[in-house]
């Protein structure tokens, strides 16, 4: 027993040596990497730059008259507001997709050369324009050499000669034609049976304008237009010198002696008298066209199909009611985005195409895609009856078919339409 233990320690003598020389080897392997220089960790791909997308909305200070009523405000800016909401909503999805919308605002006085400042935007590289242009501007714009490639969305107009025989083929059209307006309104008054009219004009071109398309919804619509009066008194300052005793005596006279009607048909588009009609009539009839009942693609009593959340937004953000044409300004943006977002493409004939395209739609919250005609780059849509407070009811109307587009029996529809477009 006592004979082995020196070879049982010299056997726990080897084991700690192996153990020894085992950590002197891990020691050395771990300094000599501590010893060598760390690799560089390799480079990440540098990420591709956002599509570029540049817009510019082109207005100019025009007059505008005040409302009548006091209680409604003064809006300065309408348009442009529509168009940085619209801006703000698309790079909300742009952004996922490496796209990014600048909006660049150009809002002239009446004393600056605007073929000047129209024609330098457009030599900078300004391809898509929001026109908040009245028909003769508009009219120049499009017509420039430099404009031939660019696409021009014409936010303001409603003119019916603007997609008629002076339409444009680099001019698209997003707010309701007259045409539109009035056969949106003439369809619920037929379906209501009210189609005996008296229709009371002022004397502004633009008046005389939605006169004629009252005109013309009554022939297609089998109405009778039974008298047609003319207001022709020149007012002094509208919101000081239009007291209700003179107003009480005006629209009755402007309205007696007439046949027997259903409806005043009002053409004031100029707003100068039409809001003095309703309960003034002499006979007591409901008052229908440029005021009273009336056709827009946009006002505040409309919150149907989501367009709460946008009225909402809206009013947070700029602190006001969205009017039609900031709606007119957004859709527009919209309608860019919505191009540009499917087809990665910032090419104005590769936009010009989609738009054009049955693949092309634009939500505008009205319970459908919304798209161009080709015939006269005419926005098709759902057009709001309102009074100042309701939504009254949405055209068209039950029963007013098309063969492809319900919405196509609003306005001038191909086989009647005088525009030419040279594509």
């Amino acid at each position: 027993m006592f004979g082995s233990l020196p070879a049982r320690k010299w056997a726990s003598g080897l084991v700690l040596l192996a153990l020894g020389g085992l950590l002197l080897f891990v020691a050395g392997t771990v300094s000599g990497a501590a010893q060598q220089p760390a690799a560089a960790p390799a480079a990440a791909p540098a990420a591709p730059a956002p599509l570029q997308v540049n817009i510019l909305y082109l207005s100019r200070q025009y007059m505008e008259p005040p409302p009548l009523s006091l209680v409604e405000k003064i809006v300065t800016d309408k348009g442009i507001q529509g168009a940085r909401i619209g801006t703000e909503d698309t790079n909300r999805t742009g952004r996922f997709l490496n796209q990014n919308y600048h909006l660049s605002e150009m809002v002239l006085s009446l004393d600056d050369d605007f073929k000047a400042k129209a024609k330098a935007a457009l030599a900078s590289g300004q391809k898509f324009i929001l026109a908040d242009l009245e028909k003769p501007d508009l009219l120049a714009l499009a017509d420039m050499p430099e404009a031939k490639d660019a696409l021009i969305f014409d936010v303001r107009t409603s003119d019916d000669s603007l997609r008629q025989e002076d339409c444009r083929a680099n001019v698209f059209h997003i707010l309701p034609s007259w045409a539109m307006r009035t056969d949106a309104l003439g369809q619920y008054l037929v379906w209501k049976k009210w189609t005996r009219w008296l229709l009371v004009t002022g004397k502004n071109p633009d008046d005389l304008g939605y006169a004629a398309a009252v005109k013309r919804a009554a022939t297609r619509l089998g109405a009778k237009i039974v008298d047609e009066r003319s207001y022709t008194y020149a007012a002094g300052s509208r919101r000081t010198d239009t007291g209700h005793q003179q107003v009480q005596q005006q629209m009755p006279l402007l309205t007696q002696s007439a046949p027997p009607y259903d409806v005043v048909v009002v053409a004031d588009e100029s707003e100068t008298f039409g809001d003095y009609l309703p309960y003034r009539t002499w006979d007591p009839r409901p008052v229908v066209g440029t005021q009273g009942l009336f056709a827009v693609a946009w006002a505040r009593p409309f919150e149907e199909y989501g367009g709460t959340q946008l009225q909402h937004r809206f009013e947070r953000e700029v602190g006001r009611i969205m009017t039609e044409r900031d709606y007119s300004a957004w859709l527009g943006v919209r309608s860019i985005g919505e191009t540009i977002i499917h087809i990665n493409s910032v090419k104005p004939i590769d936009v010009r195409a989609y738009l054009l395209s049955d693949r092309f739609g634009v939500d505008g919250y009205k319970g459908e895609p919304m798209n161009f005609r080709n015939w006269d780059l005419q926005l098709r849509q759902p057009v709001l009856l309102v009074d100042p407070t309701e939504l009254v009811s949405i055209s068209p109307q039950e029963g007013f078919l098309h063969p492809k587009y319900l919405t196509d029996s609003l306005g001038y529809d191909q086989p009647e339409t005088k525009c030419r477009l040279n594509k």
